[in-house]
């Protein structure tokens, strides 16, 4: 049993798929999006922080962890994040929820960011871990961007398919450890890069993005479409998306108007790695008269 005390594990029909979600809590409602190849349970250490004062949805994404993974299509849109985010709205109304925050860390990033432009009377406040916009990312691509972030390419490609290569030795791809995880999340995650179906759908979830989701966020800087409500934004220092980006914030500020954000001392996967610093980051953001002292 994953460590989530206090918080029940469902599934709910989100219409298209079925979600595997932890829902613990009580208070505003704040939806926590996972990254890849992570499941919900990357959030084990922070939801438990922010369960006394709010209302804490995990889902696995569609695609990742025990959700559903419903069939592709030739330009991957099933697994696009336009229709990531339609699910987590579907989730939310369906927990009795107009209105809500969202953190999106990774791949849940990208979710989370659609989730505002598209539904913008929904997301109340934003918060964004480790990420620009897709569409940004890959304008700015150079050859420092496709040595480090090299697997969004070949995860895209379908005449040689990444599948065959990461399902022969899914441990020695996707390298992880408990001490880093926890045993239980740890679990989890060997869980999903065990199943081949998950594999295929995490690979979807890549080409969707260098397809239709670029091409959601050309659209949308086309039509000066930005995000309406508060934004943070939030990353490691020794993530490698300072050295990618000289001035992250500036390119967070073509998206939205109300803009803040700054670094936390770890590395990618924050929410395992600085659990009370993201945790307090969070609350001082979404709701500042529940500070949490970080020990």
């Amino acid at each position: 049993m994953l460590v989530f005390e206090g918080f029940a594990l469902e599934r709910i029909d989100v219409g298209e798929v079925e979600l595997r979600v932890r829902v613990g809590g009580a208070g505003p409602p704040v939806l926590l999006l996972h990254g890849h190849p992570r499941t919900h349970a990357t959030w084990h250490r922070v939801a438990p922080l922010l369960s006394d004062d709010f209302h804490v949805v995990c889902p696995d994404l569609r695609g990742y962890g025990q959700s559903s993974k419903p069939p592709t299509s030739p330009d991957h849109s099933p697994y696009s994040k336009r229709a990531m985010a339609g699910d987590c709205l579907t989730l939310m109304r369906r927990l009795g929820h107009e209105r809500f925050a969202v953190v999106g860390h990774d791949r849940g990033g990208y979710v989370a960011q659609r989730l505002a432009l598209d539904h913008p009377e929904a997301v109340d406040r934003l918060v964004i871990l480790g990420d620009v916009p897709i569409g940004e990312a890959l304008k700015r691509c150079d050859a420092r961007f496709a040595a480090s972030w090299y697997h969004w390419f070949f995860f895209g490609q379908t005449e040689n398919p990444a599948e065959r290569l990461i399902n022969a030795d899914p441990d020695a791809w996707y390298k992880a450890t408990a001490d880093e995880m926890g045993a239980e999340a740890y679990e989890d995650f060997r869980r999903a890069i065990h199943d081949p179906n998950a594999v295929h759908a995490m690979m979807e979830d890549y080409r969707a993005g260098l397809g239709v989701d670029r091409a959601a966020d050309d659209a949308d800087q086309a039509a000066d479409r930005k995000i309406q409500c508060p934004l943070l934004i939030l990353w490691g220092t020794r993530d490698d998306l300072p050295e990618l980006y000289d001035d992250i914030l500036t390119i967070w500020r073509d998206w939205a108007g109300d803009v803040q954000g700054y670094p936390l001392d770890c590395g990618h996967h924050m929410s395992e790695e600085a659990p009370y610093e993201l945790a307090a980051a969070l609350r001082a953001f979404l709701y500042p008269s529940a500070a949490l002292d970080v020990p």
